[in-house]
């Protein structure tokens, strides 16, 4: 994206001119001295076998200025894929940890959890990721935490180093960065974040006027990157969620707990490709339609934890003002992609909305049935809070795993 314009309450990092990467890279192994920096990587069995993460082994290698790298497994109990996985990245150069998310170990100690009132929700995204934070804080060596999915096809040492940057310069000192980029081939992709957010959040603020918290999420880019970089001490506040809803409720959270002038997003690529999920239609429980209601949950959750009444009169008008600015939209998209000759389905795009339409009605219906429910794992602070020596014995679990 070849521009420089500010948009939005939070400060937009551009990809400007030629990128000098041995620059950038020398100035990240300075940073490194003084904020060590950590990269999470949460993995299940399917991307492990997948060619991406090839691309992405080849590019860790290579880069010098990671203090450490940990990766979780997730959605397995097979010790076979844990093996499979350590001997896989045992080559990385850095010091690196497998945390094997769904191991019997871990489970042990989320039964303590459990025990002590403190839920970690399912086996998901969500859970390896908290768990790889609890992790870093308990070695107490890194001071910046990014993270990046396993999945992309178009991987790049640019891609960390982008990533990184904000939050790891002492001087330019940012508390949070989140990635953005192109989500575009012969198509356009990113069907939830132009179809249904975008629209969605214009709907609300149409609705409810000027709520500084629908302002913040608007201003970014690509809310559901899965690409952000804090600084350590915000994983150990944060809480986050183990449902579809991770990357909404991340920013809200950021949202309550820094200022605006310390949260940022970063053009980390040219274009991006990964995994499409399927739209599933007809099942509210699989595929972008359960991401899209537990998205819609998430924004109401937040809007009234800012004090926003959301009746049912206001849900349904809701819905169809939803569907009327998505409908919109896609005759935005339908001349965009014209002028660029990309292929552009003009009637999928309409059964999509139509589609997330009713993932508005579904989540406009569930969420007051059970208002005090939350999908929120924790706060590390909180969790050592009940258990003190917590750190302690995580430390000690995926330390004799990868012993053993």
């Amino acid at each position: 994206m070849a521009d420089f314009h500010q948009t939005g309450v939070v400060t937009t990092f551009h990809r400007l001119g030629a990128i000098k990467l041995e620059r950038m890279e020398e100035e990240l192994l300075e940073f490194n001295r003084h904020r060590p920096i950590a990269l999470v990587l949460p993995i299940t069995p399917a991307e492990l076998a997948a060619p991406a993460i090839q691309g992405i082994m080849k590019n860790l290698k290579e880069i010098r200025y990671l203090n450490e790298i940990v990766i979780t497994l997730g959605r397995t109990e097979e010790r076979e894929h844990f093996l499979q996985a350590r001997e896989f990245f045992s080559s990385l150069p850095q010091r690196h940890r497998i945390i094997w998310a769904s191991g019997p170990s871990l489970k042990d100690l989320y039964k303590r959890l459990e025990e002590m009132d403190l839920s970690v929700g399912g086996d998901g995204k969500g859970r390896s990721a908290w768990i790889a934070y609890g992790y870093i804080l308990a070695r107490e060596e890194s001071r910046v935490i990014a993270l990046h999915d396993c999945d992309i096809v178009n991987h790049s040492r640019e891609l960390v180093g982008r990533l990184c940057y904000p939050v790891a310069s002492p001087s330019i000192d940012y508390a949070f960065c989140k990635g953005y980029y192109a989500r575009v081939t012969d198509r356009m992709h990113g069907r939830v974040t132009r179809l249904f957010i975008t629209p969605l959040v214009r709907s609300l603020k149409r609705l409810f006027g000027n709520v500084p918290l629908l302002a913040y999420l608007d201003s970014f880019r690509y809310p559901l990157a899965g690409e952000f970089s804090m600084l350590a001490e915000l994983a150990r506040i944060n809480r986050i969620p183990n449902d579809w809803g991770l990357e909404v409720e991340t920013l809200a959270e950021v949202y309550r707990n820094y200022s605006l002038r310390r949260i940022c997003q970063a053009e980390l690529c040219e274009t991006y490709e990964h995994k499409h999920q399927p739209l599933s239609a007809e099942d509210p429980r699989t595929g972008l339609m359960k991401m899209s209601i537990d998205i819609a949950k998430a924004f109401f959750r937040n809007l009234a934890i800012e004090g926003v009444v959301l009746s049912q009169s206001a849900l349904g008008t809701l819905i169809i003002n939803y569907q009327r600015t998505a409908k919109d939209t896609i005759k935005q998209y339908s001349d965009d992609a014209a002028i660029n000759g990309l292929t552009f389905d003009y009637h999928q795009e309409s059964v999509t909305v139509e589609s997330f339409t009713r993932a508005v009605q579904m989540a406009g219906q569930a969420f007051p049935e059970d208002l005090l429910y939350s999908p929120l794992i924790p706060s590390w602070n909180r969790v050592i809070s009940a258990i003190p020596d917590f750190f302690d014995l995580l430390k000690a679990v995926v330390e004799k795993d990868n012993a053993s």
